[in-house]
């Protein structure tokens, strides 16, 4: 059985930056200024930092200052999204966002907004779920979704499978309500990088009660890669039928790639039996066993996008699944 401690815990930041004037220095800031400095000249040089910090932070964010070697790559300064209210006239449905995440923070400072101003444009009702894993396991990808699935609430009647790196451009995606069976928007052929046929991964649309119908994902698969492709068998196994854009004439330009895997490369060892194991269909596990607790939940704005962040701490049988730990 999963447990849940929601106590929100908030992060501190404690430090001190005391120094000592050597002899001969006294003025304030380190003897750049003179003791006796009057308001009007202490004024001008708080302005004048702030507005070197402001500098700063913009050529870093753009990218216009030169980089250092072993510095991660510099994203845009995303944009600040509309803070739009649902409108229950936007339809009677409500889509569950859920992130499977993991310390890809300057990948979520871009998604959040993005996700929240693309969703509301297109008037659908919607709240983003990140899946944070906190635990010292492998990153898993399709447990993380079985959490995210269990703890969004009875409000939302759908729930999108969504990559953090991954962005829609194309304003004629279809992020609705998939009645007809599960809907693919990430399709083989507008998604970047993945082009087989089977490929069920970065965005996928279901109901909850045809992701209830698969049993969710398997729990088995630690470290990056082939949950989905097993997730597709199991679509295959419960009747459904997967549907796909039609019409998007936009090919690799309908999404925005945002990982760098030189600054960030993927878990893909293969350790113990898991190089067998991985192709196996799991008949057993998924959703309704997924072993879990809820070390917090918080409700946050990132650049004045909504959305529940909670960490998750996932729990591993060595017996079962032995790849799950890295030694």
């Amino acid at each position: 059985m999963h447990s849940s401690d929601r106590s929100t815990r908030g992060p501190s930041v404690t430090g001190r930056f005391d120094r000592e004037a050597p002899e001969g220095e006294s003025g304030l800031f380190f003897g750049i200024l003179p003791r006796k400095c009057s308001i009007f000249k202490l004024f001008l040089a708080c302005s004048l930092l702030g507005f070197l910090s402001m500098l700063w932070l913009q050529l870093s964010c753009t990218g216009d200052v030169r980089k250092q070697e072993g510095a991660p790559p510099k994203q845009s300064c995303p944009s600040l999204p509309r803070i739009v209210n649902e409108d229950p006239s936007w339809g009677p449905h409500r889509l569950a966002l859920l992130v499977p995440f993991r310390e890809r923070f300057e990948e979520l400072l871009s998604f959040v907004p993005h996700m929240h101003q693309y969703l509301s444009d297109k008037k659908v009702r919607h709240h983003i779920f990140i899946i944070n894993q906190v635990d010292h396991y492998r990153f898993n990808r399709a447990s993380l979704i079985n959490v995210g699935f269990l703890e969004s609430g009875n409000d939302t009647d759908y729930i999108a499978m969504h990559d953090v790196d991954l962005l829609p451009l194309n304003p004629n995606l279809d992020y609705g309500f998939p009645e007809k069976g599960p809907f693919h928007v990430a399709s083989p052929e507008l998604h970047p990088l993945y082009h087989y046929k089977t490929y069920v991964g970065g965005i996928l649309l279901l109901t909850k009660q045809h992701y209830e119908l698969c049993n969710g994902m398997s729990n088995r698969f630690w470290g990056w890669g082939r949950e989905d492709d097993e997730f597709y068998r199991r679509l295959k196994g419960a009747g459904l039928q997967l549907f796909r854009p039609t019409g998007i004439r936009t090919g690799s330009q309908t999404f925005r790639h945002i990982h760098d895997p030189a600054w960030r490369k993927r878990d893909q060892k293969r350790i113990a039996a898991q190089k067998q194991e991985q192709f196996k269909v799991d008949h057993e596990g998924g959703l309704h066993n997924v072993q879990y607790r809820v070390e917090s939940r918080s409700e946050v704005a990132i650049g004045g996008a909504p959305c529940t962040v909670l960490n998750i701490l996932l729990e591993c049988d060595l017996n079962e699944t032995p790849w799950c730990a890295f030694s």
